[in-house]
């Protein structure tokens, strides 16, 4: 027993803490909020806090470890760069989360300590499915993450909204992960086996001849690829996006578009290149049929809309086609450029919702809701301006910014496995796509104001999350090594 916690429990330490830390934080929040002799206390605020150190921890404990390379519980668990990368990516997402929950809570007047809690639970939940080895336990850590999303997109209890879109979320994704079990079913019914390591060496002939690439094999594994192609808005496996982003309440909606979808194409790349990197000619054509089409319905689509949160819906799914393109590229280049692409974009989400969370009017305490609610914004708060139309700009991909750099990679990805038509298509929607961010920037800046709305004063907070999203889309255009380093080598590690 010793040997076994000494060879496997310590490499899974970063997740125990995180599991330790819920618990603790659940029996304070179940105790101290039902408590007279203290008043009946609101904890959201406080165990929020602790739910922030408890991730900052974690980070610590994964920075510790960061040299161990092992596969563990009897390779249901892998520990490499590519899923301490990963995982670090994921829990610094959650903190931000969780730093643009704190105001909110309180003017929303939401007495939820769960929420937090809630969180921290998914996000263990992906820290689980970045590592998992083994179709059982991504389909555990999947659902154990899935199961904590649902709740949270009907955080607040007392609206229609809120309501619809836990619901819809609900029967989608119990919907998708039932096709994602059936297609592992196949998998495993056809070859007796789980395991990722195996399932490679299977298909690569050691000991078997090719003739166990079976049509069955094949729906099986294209299942599990509709399973997951769900998780990270993929047309057209999109339709419940736009609904749930508008109907969550605002730091949901936030967390959903920075953190869940990352952890479900860190287990999607290594699906792929571990266990079916021999089935390339039909996983490649899937992936590129769903990225043109995300990219066309996305940049099509979004232009019409006039809500805020809607067009971050569509921008969402626009840019999960861009992130397929690298992913569909089969290649080390594309995989990094894809993790590339994944940072950029969450630190440029961070931004956006960081302004979205902290625009609210002076004597309504109402969020902006509209894009037409932007046209005062340049009038009352320039600087504010100056750094939204930054970060509009950086999504559009207008050069030299983080979003350019990061859509350059992934285009040069493409362009040297040949995927000329590709690249085109994706030319033409970033195009298009400049034209709605675009047209944000010209309603703060030339619209002119029918009525004027005073603003509350943005909390420092939400300040310091803006600058640092602002911080990292310049400094990433002067000296973007650093990422391009790490990325590059989570990627090597991955295909070697």
């Amino acid at each position: 027993m010793m040997s076994l916690f000494v060879n496997d429990f310590k490499y899974v330490l970063p997740e125990i803490f995180c599991l330790t830390a819920v618990l603790v934080l659940l029996v304070y929040g179940v105790i101290y909020s039902t408590s007279s002799q203290h008043g009946y206390p609101i904890l959201s605020r406080n165990v929020v806090w602790l739910a922030v150190l408890s991730l900052f921890f974690t980070v610590l404990l994964i920075l510790n470890q960061s040299y161990l390379e092992a596969s563990i519980f009897h390779n249901t668990l892998i520990i490499d760069f590519f899923s301490q990368f990963a995982k670090l990516v994921i829990l610094l997402s959650a903190i931000a989360s969780l730093l643009l929950s704190l105001d909110y809570l309180r003017s929303q007047k939401i007495n939820s300590f769960e929420y937090a809690i809630l969180i921290v639970l998914s996000t263990l939940g992906m820290l689980l499915m970045v590592s998992s080895y083994d179709l059982i336990s991504m389909y555990l850590a999947l659902e154990f993450q899935s199961l904590c999303l649902y709740v949270l997109a009907a955080l607040k209890r007392h609206s229609e909204f809120s309501t619809e879109a836990g619901l819809k979320y609900f029967i989608l994704g119990a919907f998708s992960s039932g096709i994602l079990l059936f297609g592992a079913s196949l998998v495993y019914g056809f070859t007796g086996m789980t395991n990722l390591e195996d399932l490679g060496k299977l298909f690569a002939g050691l000991g078997y001849d090719h003739s166990i690439q079976s049509g069955a094999v094949l729906i099986g594994m294209l299942l599990v690829a509709v399973g997951l192609l769900f998780k990270v808005y993929a047309v057209p496996f999109h339709v419940w996006v736009p609904d749930v982003y508008e109907g969550s309440p605002t730091i949901v909606t936030a967390f959903f578009a920075m953190t869940p979808s990352l952890s479900v194409l860190a287990f999607f790349i290594r699906f792929f290149f571990s266990a079916f990197y021999d089935f390339l000619d039909y996983w490649q054509q899937m992936l590129l049929f769903c990225s043109i089409a995300s990219l066309i319905v996305a940049s099509l689509a979004a232009l019409s809309q006039k809500k805020i949160k809607r067009l971050l819906a569509y921008s969402a799914i626009g840019h999960a086609g861009y992130m397929l393109i690298g992913f569909a590229s089969g290649t080390p280049d594309g995989i990094q450029a894809m993790l590339l692409y994944s940072v950029v974009y969450i630190m440029m989400t961070l931004g956006m919702f960081a302004f979205i969370l902290a625009t609210r009017e002076q004597f309504k305490g109402q969020q902006i809701k509209y894009i037409s609610d932007l046209n005062i914004l340049f009038k009352t708060n320039p600087i504010l301006a100056f750094s939204v139309a930054l970060i509009l700009f950086s999504l559009a991909g207008i050069p030299p910014l983080a979003g350019f750099l990061s859509k350059l990679y992934i285009f040069f990805s493409a362009v040297k496995v040949s995927l000329y038509f590709v690249v085109v298509i994706g030319v033409v929607t970033s195009v298009i796509g400049t034209v709605y961010y675009l047209r944000l920037i010209q309603i703060m800046y030339f619209e002119k104001v029918k009525a004027y709305v005073t603003y509350q004063q943005m909390d420092r907070t939400k300040s310091l999350l803006l600058g640092i999203s602002c911080f990292f889309i310049l400094f990433f255009m002067a000296y973007p090594s650093p990422l391009i380093i790490l990325t590059h080598k989570a990627a090597l590690t991955l295909c070697l």
